[in-house]
């Protein structure tokens, strides 16, 4: 029988994903979710597909899921099909659309369901991160230019009590939790929250219930039985571990006492080679549309040449040099409308195959036949020049341009461009290197995800972002674009909680053997 999985702030399932994958394509997944709870409406629906997908053998996921996909038609639809009513159910009730919040009322509802979701199997496992909005640096800058923003008042510094409870009354053998770096600096009321969340972790209702040690993923301890880490040694550097993006995240692992008392020891990750961004952006060309103007392939053909080349060219050479002069040249002259245009939330044109040939079976799924969510953005006029611009600096230089070096026709009308603040306002994904880390705020411009190609002048999409952050190609976001984007970026890094599951499941085969 599966170990059961409780997923909390879950989001569109990255960190789930990761674990439901280990055994499922062979045939015998050792994890089940049992429970999966985020409060988002459309990472529900996301979380409630994937549960529907899920319900199947990998080798008999149903046509229909695929089909429905092409097609266009709500997901919801495959639920509303009699014969796949069972697995429609079991994912209604797997995938929960609340808020966790402290409130008795509810608490008492979601130990119903964490109760009924573990079928009374003690040897279980909670994953999850509670919002990072409070804790990261970005988010702690901008609350303090709230007039009235109070750290004390503000309650998503204490939404990790939540998972802490479940911790405490509920007892998983392991949990994994999941958060940013900024958690590390974190301050309310003078004391470090990181130090905090520690010392309750290891010791959950105020030392009544089981007792856990705290270990780091990267960096073994000098001793198991009292592991000490300093606090950096709980980031996890994604690309360390053949995730194709520099994300830096805190990762806690908790194993309970009596499981320690047996001998059982943690591993850590292993280091593998760093993926560039070209192995695994092997996605169909697309166009960018333009904003406040119109549409048409012929207007941003004309739009992208009307680049200011000749009164540009000294300045570009002087800034940059001949080669991205050239490579500018090189995209305008062969500029032509690719035949998936803009794509959209299905492109019928299969990707070439991924360049990694370890990553291929992670990522690709021939039943496809096309792409999912890869849909191009519009952008204004002067962006696309910017674009065009930057990914040709990129492609001559191997980074992306700093503001100082744009030409001063392109630089943006903003009066503090020049200030060092916005000094990467447009960065290119370079493809020599793993990318730069995939935020929600990809949702806003995509100013930070410019696609490394000249000739495609727009930023990334939703899918190219879905490959970056490791999601499976048959793994369907749901909802409108940005919506979309906001539920990649918020997500763990699937294939690098795959990675922690296989030190989760050997762990729990060490301490109970065949432990279902």
């Amino acid at each position: 029988m599966a170990i059961p999985i409780i997923d909390l702030f879950a989001g569109p399932g990255g960190l789930g994903e990761g674990f439901s994958q280990v055994g499922w394509r062979e045939g015998n997944p050792f994890f089940r979710i049992g429970l999966s709870v985020e409060k988002e409406t459309f990472a529900h629906r996301t979380l409630r597909l994937r549960s529907f997908v899920r319900k199947f053998p990998y080798d008999k996921i149903p046509e229909e899921y695929f089909q429905f996909l092409k097609e266009g038609r709500p997901p919801e639809a495959l639920f509303s099909l009699k014969k796949f009513s069972e697995q429609a159910r079991t994912a209604e009730n797997e995938a929960w659309n609340e808020t966790l919040r402290n409130d008795d009322d509810f608490n008492t509802a979601l130990d119903v369901r964490v109760r009924m979701a573990l079928r009374g199997n003690e040897n279980w496992v909670l994953i999850g991160g509670p919002p990072c909005q409070a804790y990261s640096v970005v988010g702690r800058s901008r609350n303090k230019g709230e007039k009235d923003y109070v750290p004390e008042k503000d309650d998503r510094h204490y939404l990790y009590q939540e998972y802490l409870r479940i911790v405490g009354v509920h007892n998983p053998a392991i949990f994994v939790m999941e958060n940013v770096k900024g958690l590390l600096s974190s301050k309310v009321n003078g004391s470090a929250v990181f130090k905090q969340i520690l010392q309750d972790l290891r010791a959950p209702l105020n030392g009544h219930g089981c007792r856990y040690r705290i270990f780091s993923l990267a960096i073994a301890p000098h001793s198991y039985d009292e592991p000490e880490f300093v606090d950096k040694d709980f980031v996890i550097e994604s690309e360390k571990y053949g995730i194709p993006q520099t994300r830096h995240r805190v990762i806690l692992l908790g194993v309970r006492e009596d499981i320690c008392q047996k001998g059982v020891r943690p591993s850590v990750l292993t280091e593998e080679k760093r993926i560039s961004l070209y192995k695994i952006l092997t996605l169909p060309e697309l166009r960018s549309g333009i904003s406040r103007g119109k549409y048409n392939e012929s207007d941003w053909m004309q739009a992208v040449k009307r680049f200011p080349v000749n009164k540009l060219r000294q300045e570009i050479e002087r800034l940059s040099d001949r080669w991205t002069m050239e490579n500018i040249r090189d995209a305008l002259g062969g500029l032509r409308v690719p035949s998936s245009d803009m794509g959209g939330n299905f492109v019928d044109k299969p990707p070439s195959s991924i360049k990694a040939e370890h990553l291929r079976v992670w990522y690709e799924d021939e039943r496809i036949k096309g792409v999912f969510n890869h849909s191009a953005r519009t952008h204004m006029e002067s962006d696309l020049h910017r674009y065009l611009y930057a990914s040709s600096f990129a492609k001559a230089k191997g980074r992306s341009p700093r503001m100082e070096e744009f030409p001063e026709l392109l630089k943006p009308a903003h009066k503090n461009r020049d200030s060092g603040d916005f000094d990467d306002r447009f960065r290119v994904q370079v493809t020599g290197k793993p990318a730069t880390t995939v935020t929600c705020h990809i949702s806003k411009d995509g100013h930070y995800f410019i696609h490394p190609d000249p000739s495609q002048c727009r930023s990334l999409t939703v899918r190219e972002a879905a490959r970056i952050q490791t999601f499976p190609d048959n793994y369907f976001f749901c909802g409108n674009r940005t919506e979309q984007y906001i539920q990649v970026g918020n997500a763990v890094p699937p294939l690098l909680a795959n990675k922690i599951a296989l030190i989760v499941k050997k762990m729990l085969i060490e301490a109970f053997g065949d432990c279902g």
